[in-house]
């Protein structure tokens, strides 16, 4: 691209004069306690470091920039500390260290650049350069081919171009992470397809201290994925790492069809609605499907811990022995709940409400999905199921 990353030695490159003070996120929030500070993500990185670029390069590099102003999708105004500059003949360089706040992930402190040039016509282009990914896979709200910067990020990028260029001008973005290919392989890029590097993200702009967001959003794309690697509307939920082992253990390579959900099962069926799904195959040990079983959707322990009376009930209604139903009762886990229960067809019962429940659950979003569930124990034994799950998954050497 006209330049090497390699060359971009510290005697080149203008470090701000910020005198160590770091313009932070001042927006807050209380979690367990603790006062936790917002960060920003690697697309508000970028479209910093872009707009410093810009207006280094329109002023020659005769002034400093220490900070800029960049707009958010909210409509709400966030100042980033420039971290670097550098200005060549026809295009100028900046940085900024991405702060991902009190709750950073493998992103944080990463130093990511814009280098931008001038155009005589009115075009802006914005493209990945060293260390950001490229898509391969389709799924993903990029096309394949192209790199792995977000369609919100890069309207950022783009209106920040925009907010500072003269008329009748365009320009030429790229955007590079010297770090980002090393920093990808901790991510889950390449299950995706990204590969090369990590991608420039941010639907919000901020980062919010232990949210969920995030993490959902991601389990949304992977199901997206799924679908459409699997060409016939079907994928495979999991709750964790025992249903991934038992799923790679005793079946046919479906590992690209899977999903591991976490907790979320209620906000993952509604994006397997609004994806148009056809069938999932749910796979999970009991103390989660115990809940789904009742009705609950969201399995963590601090929204809801009902699991021994849901199983304790059900144990009754296929006749379990009271002694057994008190011993239950009396259970501090799932798990050792099982050592007191003789009558094994209520792992089947169990099995059947989770799926009917999920059914139910995905008419009242207006969609027919079909589901399948297997319950399984913390060994990764076969518990139960509903009638139909082996239908049509298939063991591995049948």
């Amino acid at each position: 691209m006209g330049y090497c990353i390699k060359c971009l030695k510290e005697t080149d490159i203008k470090k701000t004069t910020n005198k160590g003070k770091e313009v932070k996120m001042e927006e807050y929030v209380y979690f367990n306690g603790r006062k936790l500070r917002y960060g920003y993500t690697t697309g508000s990185s970028a479209t910093a470091a872009t707009k410093a670029a810009l207006m280094y390069l329109l002023q020659d590099g005769e002034q400093d920039i220490p900070e800029v102003t960049i707009g958010l999708p909210s409509g709400k105004p966030l100042t980033i500390k420039v971290n670097s500059l550098k200005r060549k003949d026809n295009y100028a360089l900046a940085s900024v260290l991405k702060d991902g706040g009190d709750d950073p992930d493998v992103t944080h402190g990463l130093e990511i650049f814009s280098k931008v040039s001038l155009r005589n016509d009115a075009k802006i282009n914005i493209f990945g350069g060293i260390g950001v990914g490229k898509v391969t896979k389709k799924g993903l709200p990029i096309a394949p081919g192209n790199s792995a910067i977000n369609p919100v990020p890069l309207k950022m990028i783009r209106q920040a171009v925009e907010s500072v260029l003269p008329q009748g001008m365009g320009a030429d973005v790229e955007i590079f992470v010297p770090k980002g290919e090393e920093t990808a392989k901790k991510t889950l890029n390449a299950k995706l397809g990204i590969i090369g590097g990590i991608s420039i993200l941010g639907t919000t702009g901020i980062v919010k201290p232990m949210s969920e967001d995030a993490w959902k959003a991601s389990l949304a794309i992977e199901l997206k994925m799924a679908l459409e690697n699997a060409e016939n509307g079907e994928a495979i939920f999991l709750f964790g790492n025992r249903g991934k082992k038992y799923l790679t253990d005793n079946f046919e390579d479906n590992t690209s069809l899977s999903v591991v959900i976490s907790n979320f099962v209620g906000y993952m069926f509604d994006r397997a609605c609004e994806f148009e799904a056809r069938k999932i195959y749910f796979i999970g040990e009991l103390g989660k499907f115990v809940k789904v079983a009742g009705g609950i959707f969201h399995t963590h322990r601090r929204v809801s811990d009902a699991k021994m009376e849901i199983l304790a009930a059900n144990a009754l209604l296929v006749g379990e022995s009271m002694e057994n139903l008190k011993k239950i009762m009396a259970s501090n886990t799932t798990e050792e709940a099982t050592k007191y229960i003789e009558k094994t067809e209520v792992y089947d019962l169990l099995a059947k409400k989770a799926k009917q429940k999920c059914e139910e659950y995905c008419r009242r979003n207006g969609w027919d999905l079909e589901v399948e569930t297997l319950i399984i124990s913390a060994e990764r034994k076969e518990l139960g199921s509903s009638k139909n799950f082996f239908d049509n998954f298939k063991r591995k050497g049948l």
